[in-house]
């Protein structure tokens, strides 16, 4: 039930839809004469739109989330890499059979040059389908083929394909590897999804050095307006309102302990 609650609050909530249904709402209500509720809806779906895509406030927001984690010094000994799925382009892979990477992309090819430099470890591809209305193929089945043409061999990997969010990532993936005292295990997630994702896992019981990659912002950004294209702005705005979202229901359900988790 969260997840399909989850789901369905962030296809409303998130900025794009809202503007889009504060639009929707404005016509309706000047259609039957409410000029007041038409302006209303009107002016708050430009303001988000406009804060969304032509400020700097997505990167202040993202921020944060990246910095709570600092890239770690390797260890001398990893036993594995657990990476979370996000990084393919799902729908396509699923038509065309490739390996096509979105702009989470950088989680698959980070696990790709760990695997190389630590050779003896296992390697963990945690990620089915987690969405409602798209068809597409779980990062877990894509990425033998990516992982395999860049020289991760077949035999090191273990592909967990049913998780639908990051809670089940961290449950079903240790349930499948039921992780050894002593051993060592890299979680490789992008840097903004690391504070959720290693909360879950620690709550989990899989014991992880947490390894961020994929970052979306340089820290430098300041208020300003125009600091980055329109649409990697409102890119960004809405994975830091989802990320921050997320990390509120999940401290509030119990899932995780606290609501901002730190090293």
């Amino acid at each position: 039930m969260f997840f399909y609650l989850s789901k369905i609050f962030w296809f409303f909530i998130q900025p794009l839809n809202l503007a889009i249904f504060l639009l929707l709402a404005g016509l309706l209500a000047a259609a039957f004469g409410r000029r007041r509720l038409a302006a209303l809806g009107s002016v708050l779906a430009f303001l988000i739109l406009a804060l969304s895509a032509w400020t700097s406030l997505g990167a202040m927001m993202l921020n944060p989330l990246e910095e709570r984690f600092a890239k770690p010094s390797l260890p001398q000994k990893v036993d594995g890499i657990v990476v979370l799925g996000g990084g393919f382009e799902g729908a396509i892979n699923l038509a065309r059979g490739g390996y096509e990477l979105n702009s989470g992309g950088d989680r698959m090819v980070e696990t790709a040059i760990l695997a190389r430099r630590f050779p003896q470890a296992k390697v963990v591809v945690s990620g089915g389908t987690g969405e409602l209305f798209l068809d597409g193929e779980g990062d877990a089945d894509t990425a033998p083929r990516l992982l395999g043409a860049l020289g991760v061999s077949a035999d090191r990997l273990i592909l967990e394909n049913k998780s639908r969010n990051t809670y089940e990532n961290a449950v079903f993936t240790r349930q499948m590897v039921a992780p050894k005292p002593g051993e060592t295990w890299l979680l490789v997630t992008s840097a903004f999804h690391m504070p959720r994702a290693k909360a879950l896992f620690d709550k989990a019981g899989f014991p992880t050095i947490p390894w961020p990659v994929d970052y979306r912002t340089s820290g430098k950004e300041g208020i300003g307006l125009f600091r980055d294209n329109p649409a990697d702005s409102l890119q960004v705005t809405t994975m830091a309102i989802r990320e921050w979202i997320g990390l509120a229901a999940y401290w509030l359900s119990g899932r995780i302990d606290r609501p901002f988790p730190g090293g």
